[in-house]
């Protein structure tokens, strides 16, 4: 991973414990070459839309922007530190999806999502998990503001039909 990479994660994931955070307060404690990077990565962020930079006096502060809170939370999914325990505490999460064609690129977003989040597709736009990730799910709808679109499900019964489906689908059991 890239130095650069490094520093883009570093950002994100320091804006999503924080509203805004000062530059400078970034740049603390690097050298001259270091803070060169940083604020290259700044300014990354900031042309593709995944931060705002505001000045205020004589600081400058960064904060996520809404597609920036989308490109942590795909962060926290890719990364080993994002993996959940595998023994299973017996509730199912179901998702239920249900995005018109011309919202297509946020469905396809949320098919990968919950893929890498260890979801199943067991009909149409209908995905069953052991994993506990409905949190973040929850998190992901509120951020895209959707209502009737998304809908999360946590039960510990699913019938014996749908069960076999899932583990044969993911090869477990």
């Amino acid at each position: 991973m890239s130095s650069n990479s490094n520093n883009t994660n570093k950002i994100l994931k320091i804006l999503a414990k924080n509203r805004a955070v000062a530059i400078d307060t970034l740049k603390q404690g690097g050298d001259k070459k270091t803070n060169y990077a940083l604020l290259r990565s700044i300014k990354n962020l900031a042309q593709v839309g995944l931060v705002e930079i505001h000045n205020s006096g004589k600081q400058k502060y960064i904060r996520l922007t809404q597609k920036g809170k989308n490109k942590l939370n795909c962060i926290k999914l890719y990364e080993d530190e994002a993996i959940v325990s595998a023994s299973w505490d017996g509730y199912w999460r179901i998702i239920i999806i249900d995005l018109p064609e011309d919202r297509k690129n946020e469905r396809e977003a949320l098919r990968y999502l919950l893929k890498k989040a260890g979801f199943v597709c067991i009909k149409n736009s209908v995905w069953i998990s052991i994993y506990p990730f409905e949190n973040l799910f929850t998190n992901i709808k509120k951020d895209l503001g959707f209502t009737n679109e998304m809908m999360i499900i946590v039960t510990d019964k699913v019938d014996e039909i749908t069960q076999e489906q899932f583990f044969l689908s993911c090869g477990t059991k």
